[in-house]
């Protein structure tokens, strides 16, 4: 099972560790041609406009999305959760455009700025044990969520008790925290499964 990275902005090598001991063969991509040879892919956290202006760039981005309308399962954390986004909500921080393909409105840096990073136990539906202990650093998060995604976790704190931070839909599944920072392999784990069960593996 090899599970790419897009690596043009953000928290990649991150991502890279925690799906190979989450027991994938990692690797960073940033050509199109490289997503041919992935079972699977992450969008990791950084920040939104410059990997979509980065994509287009090294010309990626229609790649992107016929690889997300063909199947390829995909995980966006953060940054990667508003690239996932159908919908950008214009009174966060506007966007141009998406990759697309979760059926939800995302509000970029919902949470607050950087100095307004917190951590909160979320329980993630499909997560075994603990809740999962989840990292937001600006963050977004889902607005609503159409009838073809389902919200796996919520905030349950604070003034945005009840916001929507964990969504899957089909083969694409996205959070607005950074699993990737905590040491906890359980949503590296959760998507390693979809990757497999969608290529036919038990």
């Amino acid at each position: 099972m090899r599970i790419g990275v897009l690596a043009l902005q953000g928290d990649v090598r991150e991502h890279v560790r925690a799906l190979e001991a989450s027991g994938a063969t990692a690797a960073p991509l940033r050509r199109a041609a490289e997503l041919g040879g992935v079972d699977g892919l992450v969008l990791p956290g950084g920040e939104s406009t410059t990997i979509m202006k980065l994509a287009r760039i090294f010309e990626v981005l229609e790649p992107l999305r016929a690889a997300v309308a063909g199947g390829l399962p995909v995980y966006g954390s953060c940054a990667g959760m508003i690239l996932l986004a159908d919908r950008v909500d214009d009174e966060g921080s506007p966007l141009e455009e998406t990759i697309g393909g979760i059926d939800m409105t995302v509000r970029r840096n919902a949470f607050g700025r950087q100095v307004d990073s917190f951590e909160e136990d979320v329980a993630v539906e499909g997560i075994d044990g603990q809740p999962v202990r989840a990292v937001f650093i600006r963050a977004p998060w889902v607005q609503e969520v159409g009838p073809g995604a389902q919200a796996l976790g919520r905030v349950s704190t604070g003034a945005a008790a009840g916001r929507i931070v964990a969504v899957r839909q089909g083969s694409l599944l996205a959070t607005s925290f950074h699993p990737e920072l905590t040491g906890d392999l359980r949503i590296h784990e959760y998507f390693c499964d979809m990757v497999r069960r969608r290529n036919g593996g038990a």
